[in-house]
C-alpha cells in the first residue's frame, strides 16, 4: 500500500491538507466514499504547486459539496446538475466535488450526451491518462492511501503519456484531450506513448468539434509552459497545428537564410518562444514571439545575391493577426498587442544595424509606448543564431540603444508625448471644419517634435503653426 499522507503534510499544502481533513469527516459521518483526484494526486506526488482541490464522491456529489460548504460557511455553491458536479466558492483554492460516474458521448460534440452514477475504477477509466486517474483517500482511518488501479504511478516514473482505455475512444469522446497530452508533455517533459501519438494523428481532425475559446485556452496554456516549443511541435508533428493555427503550421520546412536563424522558419519561430520564456512568464510576450513572424511565407522572396527576403512582412503580419484574432476569439486588448508587437518587432533591430538619432529613438518610443519594454524582451528573444560573438555584439548593441532611450526620455519625455496643440485651435488658426487636413496639420506639429525640430511646449508648437499657415 501506498501512503502519500507524509507528502500531502509540508508547509505549501496547509490549506489543501485541512480541507482534505474536513472533507474526509464528513465523509466518514455520511459513511460516504469520497477521495482527492485527478491532478491534484499527481501534483502531490511531483511535489508541484496545487491551485486547487478536486473530490470525488462515490454517490450525490452535488449533495456532498452542500455539507461542505455548509461546514466551511459557504452559502451558496454552483452546481451543474447534469453532471452531478458543483463548484465551492473559495478564496485560497476552488474546490471541485464531482460524483463519480461514466459518460456517453455524441460523436459530434465533446459534451456527454448521458451521464450515470459509477464505482471508482470506472470514472477512473474515462479520465484522460493514467497520470490523472488515480485517487487519494481522505477517510480519517486512511488518510493518504493512494488507489492507482490503471498504473499511474509507474507511467509517472517512465515520464509517459497513457489513456486509461482504448485512446481512439478517449480521443474521439472528447478531442480536446489531444491538445491535452500537447500540453501535459510539454509542462512535464514526457513523452506519449506511441498508440496514443498514432492516435491523434488518426484523429486530428476532431478538433474541429471543440469551440475555438476552449482550443485558445488549451494553446496558451501550452505558451505558458517552461519550454513551449515541445507542446507546439506536438501540435505540428501530429497535424493539429494544421488546423488549429494554420499561418504556423506553414512555416514548417519553409527555408530562409541560415546566418541569422535556424534553416527554416517554424525552428526560429519555436526558439524565439523558448528564448522568451526564459525571459518572461508574461503570456502576452510569449505569444507576441509566436506570431512575429507570421508573415514570412507571405513575403518570402529570393534574391539571387541577399538570399531569402520577407520585404513588410512586419506589416503584412499585423494585417493577418486580425484574421487570427476573430478565429481564435482573442479579446480586444490582446489582438491590438499582438498587432502592435509585430508591427514594430523589426524597428529596434534597425536602430542597432545603423547610427541611431535621437529623432529615430524618439518615434520608436511613441509608437511603442507602454509596450516598450515588452517590444524589447521579444527583439533579445529574437536573436537565435548559434555565434556567440554575433550575439554578444547583438545584446551590446541593444543595450547601447536602451541607453539612447534613456538618454532621450530624460530629455523630452518622448514616451508621454503627446502633441501641445490640439485639434479644435488648429481649425481656429486655420479657419477649417473638421476633416483630414486637420489631422495632417497636427500629425506635422508631432513629427516636428519627433524630428527636433522644435521644443515640445504649447508656444514652440504654436509658433511653428503660424509659420506652417503663413507658407
Amino acid at each position: 500500500m501506498v501512503n502519500i499522507g507524509k507528502t500531502i503534510d509540508q508547509p505549501i499544502y496547509k490549506h489543501i491538507l485541512e480541507m482534505a481533513i474536513i472533507a474526509g469527516k464528513i465523509g466518514k459521518k455520511e459513511n460516504t466514499r469520497v477521495y482527492v483526484v485527478g491532478g491534484v494526486v499527481r501534483d502531490l506526488i511531483l511535489g508541484k504547486k496545487i491551485q486547487d482541490l478536486d473530490l470525488m464522491v462515490e454517490g450525490d456529489g452535488i449533495l456532498f459539496a452542500r455539507k461542505l460548504a455548509t461546514t466551511i460557511g459557504v452559502k451558496k455553491i454552483v452546481s451543474f446538475e447534469k453532471f452531478g458536479t458543483a463548484l465551492i466558492p473559495n478564496k485560497a483554492f476552488q474546490i471541485e466535488v464531482a460524483s463519480s460516474r461514466m459518460e456517453q458521448y455524441d460523436v459530434k460534440s465533446r459534451k456527454p450526451s448521458e451521464v450515470k452514477y459509477a464505482n471508482l475504477e470506472e470514472d477512473l477509466k474515462r479520465r484522460d491518462f493514467t497520470i490523472n486517474a488515480m485517487v487519494m483517500d481522505i477517510h480519517p482511518d486512511k488518510f493518504g492511501k493512494l488507489i492507482d488501479p490503471l498504473g499511474g504511478v509507474a507511467d509517472l516514473k517512465k515520464g509517459i503519456l497513457k489513456t486509461p482505455m482504448d485512446p481512439d475512444k478517449t480521443f474521439s469522446d472528447d478531442p480536446l484531450r489531444m491538445m491535452r497530452a500537447a500540453y501535459f508533455s510539454s509542462r512535464l517533459n514526457f513523452k506519449i506513448e506511441p498508440k496514443c501519438l498514432s492516435s491523434i494523428i488518426k484523429q486530428a481532425d476532431r478538433i474541429k468539434i471543440v469551440s475555438w475559446e476552449r482550443v485558445r485556452d488549451e494553446f496558451i496554456k501550452i505558451l505558458m509552459t517552461a519550454k513551449p516549443s515541445v507542446g507546439l511541435s506536438i501540435l505540428q508533428k501530429t497535424g493539429l497545428m494544421k488546423i488549429v493555427f494554420p499561418e504556423i503550421d506553414i512555416m514548417y520546412d519553409m527555408k530562409q537564410s541560415p546566418e541569422w536563424h535556424h534553416k527554416d522558419i517554424f525552428s526560429h519561430t519555436l526558439q524565439v518562444v523558448d528564448n522568451a520564456a526564459e525571459l518572461t512568464e508574461k503570456m502576452e510576450i510569449r505569444f507576441a514571439a509566436l506570431v512575429h513572424d507570421i508573415a514570412k511565407p507571405k513575403t518570402r522572396k529570393i534574391d539571387y545575391k541577399k538570399g531569402y527576403t520577407f520585404h513588410g512582412h512586419d506589416a503584412i503580419g499585423e494585417k493577418m493577426l486580425i484574421k487570427v484574432a476573430k478565429r481564435m476569439r482573442l479579446s480586444n486588448y490582446l489582438t491590438k498587442y499582438l498587432k502592435k508587437l509585430t508591427l514594430l518587432h523589426l524597428r529596434p533591430i534597425a536602430l542597432v544595424k545603423s547610427e541611431v538619432t535621437d529623432s529615430a529613438v524618439r518615434r520608436l518610443m511613441v509608437s511603442a509606448g507602454d509596450e516598450l519594454k515588452d517590444l524589447m524582451i521579444l527583439c533579445r528573444a529574437d536573436i537565435t543564431t548559434k555565434n556567440t560573438q554575433l550575439v554578444k555584439r547583438y545584446l551590446n548593441n541593444f543595450y547601447l540603444v536602451e541607453k539612447k532611450m534613456r538618454v532621450v526620455l530624460d530629455k523630452d519625455s518622448a514616451k508621454k508625448f503627446q502633441s501641445p496643440i490640439r485639434g479644435k485651435e488648429i481649425m481656429e488658426i486655420f479657419g477649417l471644419e473638421e476633416s483630414k487636413e486637420v489631422g495632417l496639420i497636427k500629425k506635422s506639429v508631432e513629427d516636428a517634435i519627433l524630428d527636433g525640430e522644435i521644443e515640445n511646449t504649447y508656444e514652440a508648437a504654436k509658433e511653428y503653426l503660424i509659420a506652417y499657415k503663413n507658407k
